[in-house]
């Protein structure tokens, strides 16, 4: 195996792929210090000031001068802003579709609005944190002995959060609540939903059904715990009501779906230096499959793609496609200026110790798991995604949250991308986990799916890894159990974004 891997020739770094000491020979210089693996060494001379360029884009600026060898990281680079060329849509190519007739199949549930199913559960969601133990309290009566008597269901659900109360009526918080919560209530891998409430909360059920136009029926019921008379009087209630449709629930069977039905949420946390060299360019060209066989995949965390947004923009099908996916940067600029903070305040400790200096560097390796195809549209959190092909969603960097919106957006599948070994997993939506690299694959095999490190191994290549992500998609949303599901990892990672005041 090379010591080191060069991403591009006009780069002034290269990542060790060993451990290396002092006095090694890499790419005609000599190493001058103890260098993990994962971290960058130089292969120039860098003046301080200079750009250090990885994937032949600027990673951040040299803080003192850098000569031939030395190990590059937090404590002579570091973030910098400057001038980006968006170049809207220059970068724009056809999509080469796979024909109709020779397009990929999954089995999933196909619903009576026409959503598709991967999964067959049924969900309480709480309108606010009071009403997260009534929630629970419901749940905990379907147990795994009561639910083998309903074999095709997947399970009860209860998604607690710690929000619905003393935010803005109408301000960030509320609406991508309420957003969050009706899609859940819609999403097709939910076969019946109770919402529950408090009565006297913001996030008020009612209200919420009106303006997203939901209507009570057998597959959504909801309850008040002040107006049905309480806690006991709830919890018998919501109990009844989960019954039956845990009963409709058990006749729902698996039918062949065109890959096309498959919405793919796409995220990264705990990642190394790896995860933009193996698993996200590996994920990105299942999704680049994916998108040819008529699907869908969503890219978010805007503050973890800043700083690669330019590359994103040149795949805009339009203008205004590009000059939204700018307005939410500009947007997260200011949201962290107020709140005495900054955009670099990314990546976290793991990330850093996997080698990840500033946050350019992190989001240029993050944009790869979107892929290569045009970016067809860009949307608010946990707004419902309509266009088919690549498309990208506001979001937080922080795990849980992102892929709580793009749940709500519709994804029936998540894949997740990790360096340092996140644990994630999410009801009712499936994740499958892919490691960056062997070391970390072989100690937490346990929760890892996918083993990307054979890239930098050797044993395979990116586009051969892709193929094997882009089967385990169709495989899982036909029913197969990734690792964290075997776990029963889901219940607790439900994760509304909150922003601004909570009074």
């Amino acid at each position: 195996m090379a010591k080191t891997i060069r991403l591009n020739s006009a780069d002034n770094v290269v990542v060790a792929a060993m451990d290396m000491s002092a006095g090694v020979s890499i790419e005609n210089i000599t190493v001058k210090g103890d260098v993990p693996r994962g971290h960058k060494i130089a292969t120039a001379a860098i003046a301080k000031g200079d750009a250090v360029r990885k994937y032949d884009q600027i990673i951040g600026f040299a803080t003192i001068d850098i000569q031939p060898g030395d190990h590059v990281h937090s404590h002579n680079l570091a973030f910098g802003e400057f001038e980006r060329d968006y170049a809207f849509g220059e970068g724009v190519e056809p999509t080469q579709m796979v024909p109709d007739a020779d397009r990929a199949t999954f089995q999933g549930y196909v619903r009576a609005d026409g959503g598709i199913g991967t999964r067959n559960y049924v969900g309480i969601l709480a309108s606010v944190n009071c009403s997260n133990s009534v929630s629970q309290l419901i749940a905990q009566e379907f147990s795994a002995d009561v639910m083998a008597d309903y074999p095709n269901v997947d399970g009860v659900v209860a998604l607690p959060h710690q929000t619905g109360c003393c935010i803005p009526l109408d301000g960030d918080t509320h609406l991508n609540l309420e957003r969050t919560l009706v899609g859940h209530a819609r999403h097709p891998n939910f076969a019946g939903v109770l919402l529950v409430g408090l009565g006297c909360e913001v996030a008020q059920i009612d209200l919420m059904l009106e303006r997203y136009g939901l209507e009570k029926g057998d597959r959504l019921q909801t309850l008040v715990i002040q107006d049905n008379g309480g806690t006991a009087a709830t919890v018998a209630a919501g109990i009844k009501h989960i019954r039956e449709m845990v009963k409709r629930a058990d006749h729902e069977r698996r039918e062949s779906c065109p890959a096309s039905d498959l919405i793919v949420a796409l995220e990264c946390g705990g990642s190394d230096a790896y995860s933009g060299i193996t698993a996200n360019p590996a994920l990105g060209f299942a999704v680049d499959t994916l998108v040819r066989h008529g699907g869908t995949a969503i890219l978010a965390e805007t503050p973890e793609i800043y700083g690669a947004e330019h590359l994103l923009t040149r795949r805009a099908v339009s203008r205004e496609v590009g000059e939204k996916l700018i307005s939410l940067i500009d947007w997260w600029k200011q949201h962290t200026a107020a709140n005495n903070a900054v955009m670099d305040n990314n990546p976290t400790p793991g990330n850093k110790k996997g080698g990840l200096t500033t946050i350019l560097e992190k989001s240029l390796g993050a944009a790869a798991k979107g892929g290569t195809t045009a970016l067809v549209d860009v949307y608010r959190y946990a707004e419902p995604i309509t266009a088919k092909g690549f498309v990208f969603m506001d979001s937080p960097g922080y795990d849980p949250a992102s892929i709580t919106g793009m749940v709500a957006g519709g994804a029936n599948v998540t894949c997740f991308t990790t360096g340092r070994g996140s644990v994630y997993g999410g009801k009712p939506v499936p994740s499958i986990k892919l490691a960056t690299n062997t070391p970390m694959f072989e100690r937490m095999s346990d929760d890892m799916d996918i083993n990307c490190g054979g890239v930098v191994d050797g044993d395979v290549t990116t586009e051969e890894l892709g193929l094997q992500i882009f089967q385990m998609i169709l495989d899982t949303a036909s029913g197969g159990k990734p690792h964290s599901e075997r776990h029963g990892i889901g219940g607790l990672e439900f994760c509304p974004w909150q922003v601004g005041v909570v009074m």
